[in-house]
């Protein structure tokens, strides 16, 4: 899992790449998250499109980083589910939860 964060205005996007899973990137997402908010960016995009494959404890790390992000006053959105993404966060009724978006600008619109 690689995690590379740009800023666009006042949005820090976080484009993702590899498998969210158990001690490949679930670690590594807490402290993206945890350095970000520390740093004081409130408006957080994960953008998942080179997602290929969430586990349970992935899947458990996105919504920690949800509730730690509201903890701070902030709001998280993901960006360009993957199918098979989409299809958990689905059946596991998670969709509703976070908000998410197909295309970056209307990510960074959201905000606004």
């Amino acid at each position: 899992m690689q995690i590379e964060e740009r800023q666009v205005g006042d949005v820090m996007i976080l484009d993702l790449a590899g498998k969210l899973t158990i001690g490949e990137g679930d670690e590594l997402l807490k402290d993206k998250i945890n350095s970000v908010i520390h740093q004081g960016h409130r408006k957080l995009v994960l953008n998942l499109a080179a997602v290929p494959y969430v586990d349970s404890a992935g899947l458990g790390q996105m919504v920690s980083t949800l509730h730690t992000v509201k903890r701070q006053g902030g709001t998280l959105k993901l960006l360009n589910l993957t199918k098979r993404i989409e299809d958990l966060l689905s059946i596991t009724k998670l969709l509703t939860v976070f908000a998410s978006y197909e295309n970056e600008q209307e990510a960074l619109d959201s905000f606004s």
